[in-house]
């Protein structure tokens, strides 16, 4: 099922993205945040953007949410995205399904466009993203260093819907948690 991630789900998900940390380029975060932290990062981005779970028998296998792009006001109708899942059940296709209703979620919110930022050459993530929709939008060569090299990070683009003039506030995810709309696209 896909469900709205609790901070209880830290463990489990600092068990998916550790490796990213340790030993890949997924993230150029290069020290492991702890469980305590990622519950607190949980609990922080759940008040204005979603954070999500792939859960069957009771393990979490992947997990996707979105996130800021940039502190400006007229950002606010754009957001980060970003996706991890548990390595033995990659290649199932819950990427995919988890991430479009990521995508739904944050439509539903009145956000316009989504935002990729992949370190490459990461064809995994590229084929996902493309598959999802997005389309390239530019390369930060040698943007980040990690595990003894330099890295380049491509950003993918994806338009959720035409935005309004004026534009509405978005819908802080914290609002939105309960309503009708969001239940029909998690199943829980």
């Amino acid at each position: 099922m896909i469900r709205v991630a609790r901070p209880d789900d830290a463990a489990a998900i600092h068990a998916i993205y550790a490796p990213s940390v340790t030993g890949g380029v997924a993230t150029f975060e290069t020290a492991l945040p702890g469980v305590p932290a990622m519950a607190d990062r949980i609990a922080a981005r759940l008040a204005h953007y979603p954070w999500l779970v792939w859960e069957h028998d009771g393990e979490i296998l992947a997990y996707a949410y979105a996130s800021r792009f940039r502190e400006r006001a007229a950002y606010d109708w754009i957001a980060e995205t970003s996706i991890y899942v548990r390595a033995d059940a990659q290649r199932a296709g819950l990427a995919r399904r988890l991430y479009g209703v990521l995508l739904e979620v944050m439509r539903l919110q009145g956000i316009n466009q989504a935002v990729g930022v992949i370190t490459l050459p990461g064809e995994p993530s590229v084929r996902l993203h493309e598959t999802m929709g997005f389309t390239p939008a530019g390369v930060w060569r040698q943007s980040g260093y990690k595990l003894g090299r330099w890295w380049d990070v491509g950003v993918w683009q994806k338009t959720l819907q035409q935005p309004a003039e004026p534009p509405a506030p978005v819908v802080p995810f914290g609002n939105l948690r309960d309503s009708a709309q969001l239940a029909r696209w998690l199943e829980c």
